[in-house]
């Protein structure tokens, strides 16, 4: 049976758009303007704005995989969201990625023939990293993402219009594989992306963290979305405490996950006290950057995760946005984080306006674009066989 879907978008998610777009222009102007002051500070600075946003649409897209596989009403309410999200993978985030291709001599020291030249350990690993092969390896990166969130797209776009349930499956069935390509290629763009700033350290745990960070930057932003379309028809009868406590202790483990990896790279480097590692964490432990280390172990997983203990809070959704809203901008000083304090950077704060700017631009065009995905489609999918359950079991 197909059933008839009346859950349109409310205007205000294009206002939305709209001023997010406004607001995108006036950053990545004051962006632009930084470039003249100081160019590899741009570059690092458009570099975090860009894993940021890329991180929310890629960790949408492994939201939307796992819901498929494991069921659950919390993806139901939220999978137009994620959607959303992931649809912004291609052709936005290709775009996006151009000024990081045109910046890699600012921001890559691999990419300097000169410095391979007097430097051992960049000649041992120049058959991985140089240039030809590491935009052969971000279109494969783009390749899979566009193929996965194109696919499920399509997939629930004619499950929506036929209310074929084979389809379900088919999506779960993709969902399977996609889940593991998503976290190989992640890990290896993670890899080449942001641990190579620093060619002579690494960390096979590294992608993890990115990953755990793309987790809660997903579902801080859809705990963002879903209370604001709850407050407006049609989503206000849908929305119940239910699934905002499911959305809070989602937000919960990912919290603990991003520690508990995080904890274990340091833990593991610090033990073995080898210099080319533990240099690492010294840059980012000395000075004023100890200051953003402490922001970060305090307010990324210190206090929400003592917040998020409360069964109350996750359940009242006016008070769960403020923790995703914190997590949200916790997501980006972590990223500045990883990136900033690296060999050849500019060690002091006085330009880290830019990279407010270079987030707040990119992520007002991405913004954009997501609002345009949302407002494209349903906000449920009515005919899941998962929607009537999705629905009844949280309207008590």
């Amino acid at each position: 049976m197909i059933r008839n879907n009346t859950y349109t978008a409310p205007p205000e998610v294009g206002y939305l758009g709209s001023r997010a777009l406004i607001v995108g222009v006036v950053g990545l102007i004051a962006l632009g303007i930084g470039f003249f002051f100081d160019k590899d500070q741009f570059f690092r600075a458009y570099l975090v704005g860009f894993i940021y946003w890329l991180g929310a649409a890629l960790g949408s897209l492994g939201f939307l995989m796992i819901q498929y596989l494991t069921g659950g009403s919390w993806g139901v309410v939220t999978r137009r969201i994620f959607e959303a999200a992931a649809r912004t993978v291609f052709p936005l985030g290709l775009i996006l990625f151009i000024p990081i291709v045109l910046g890699m001599g600012s921001l890559y020291e691999w990419t300097h023939a000169d410095k391979v030249a007097v430097d051992p350990i960049l000649q041992h690993k120049q058959p991985y990293l140089n240039v030809t092969f590491f935009l052969i390896r971000a279109a494969v990166y783009f390749l899979v993402w566009w193929l996965l969130s194109s696919m499920l797209s399509r997939l629930s776009k004619a499950h929506d219009d036929t209310g074929d349930h084979g389809k379900r499956q088919r999506m779960a069935d993709l969902s399977g594989p996609g889940v593991l390509a998503y976290g190989l290629t992640m890990t290896f763009a993670a890899f080449d992306w942001v641990m190579s700033l620093d060619p002579h350290w690494y960390s096979t745990i590294y992608g993890l963290m990115v990953i755990a960070g793309q987790g809660i930057n997903a579902i801080s932003l859809a705990i963002i979305i879903a209370v604001n379309l709850a407050k407006r028809e049609p989503m206000e009868h849908v929305y119940r405490p239910s699934h905002f406590h499911d959305l809070g202790k989602l937000l919960f483990a990912l919290v603990m996950v991003w520690a508990y990896f995080s904890y274990s790279q340091l833990v593991i480097i610090w033990a073995a006290n080898l210099p080319e590692e533990i240099t690492w964490y010294l840059r980012r432990w000395s000075g004023k950057w100890s200051l953003v280390g402490w922001a970060v172990l305090l307010f990324h997983f210190a206090v929400p995760f003592t917040i998020l203990l409360s069964r109350d809070l996750k359940r009242h959704a006016r008070r769960l946005i403020w923790v995703a809203g914190l997590m949200m901008f916790m997501r980006m000083l972590d990223l500045v984080f990883l990136v900033a304090p690296e060999p050849g950077s500019p060690s002091r704060l006085s330009t880290a306006w830019m990279y407010v700017a270079a987030t707040l631009g990119i992520g007002g065009v991405w913004l954009w674009v997501f609002s345009q995905n949302l407002r494209s489609r349903s906000l449920l999918p009515v005919n899941d066989p998962q929607f009537e359950d999705a629905l009844a079991a949280h309207s008590h």
